[in-house]
């Protein structure tokens, strides 16, 4: 069974200043997209170390995707891009570009957004093919912004995907669907 854990990346709901809203719902919608999939949550404070030690510590507990609400604008502390950059081996930009374009439908400053999605576990870009492979299974991890209403459109996007890519990574999976 697929399992899909929430990184709610937050100061203010870390330190307990602020409730933590949308990785509950996240969990809930998760529930709803993905009924044979198990899912859980953390929240992390914002910064480069934080949220890498949440997605590295999401996947050495089996999680074979990793949603990261918030950070991924452009403020200082909105660090969560640069998070991924010693994470993420395999980039999925088309997924990060539909995520910013369906966004900026809704709201023009979704066009701001700087979040991504990868796959970890996977050799960058250009390493050689002889390398050994990781000795975990590779985990998806997506960038989406920290509101509710990101929040709720990410996951209704991602439902069709995420079931799809989780398949072929693990070998298997349709690769003429149309």
């Amino acid at each position: 069974m697929p399992h899909i854990h929430i990184l709610t990346v937050s100061d203010r709901a870390h330190a307990g200043h602020l409730p933590d809203t949308t990785g509950p719902r996240a969990v809930e919608l998760a529930a709803e997209h993905f009924p044979e999939w198990s899912a859980d949550s953390a929240i992390v404070p914002d910064g480069i170390e934080s949220v890498s030690s949440g997605v590295l510590a999401a996947r050495g507990r089996g999680a074979d995707v990793v949603l990261t609400l918030g950070g991924t604008g452009c403020s200082p502390r909105d660090l969560t891009p640069e998070a991924m950059d010693s994470l993420i081996g395999t980039e999925l930009p088309g997924i990060a570009e539909m995520l910013r374009r369906e966004g900026e439908a809704q709201t023009a400053t979704a066009a701001l957004g700087r979040g991504r999605a990868g796959i970890v576990g996977r050799p960058k870009s250009g390493a050689h093919e002889e390398e050994a492979p990781p000795p975990e299974p590779p985990t998806v991890v997506v960038n989406l912004a920290g509101s509710l209403r990101a929040t709720e459109q990410g996951l209704a996007l991602l439902a069709p995907l995420l079931p799809h890519l989780i398949e072929q990574l693990s070998g298997g999976g349709d690769h003429a669907r149309h």
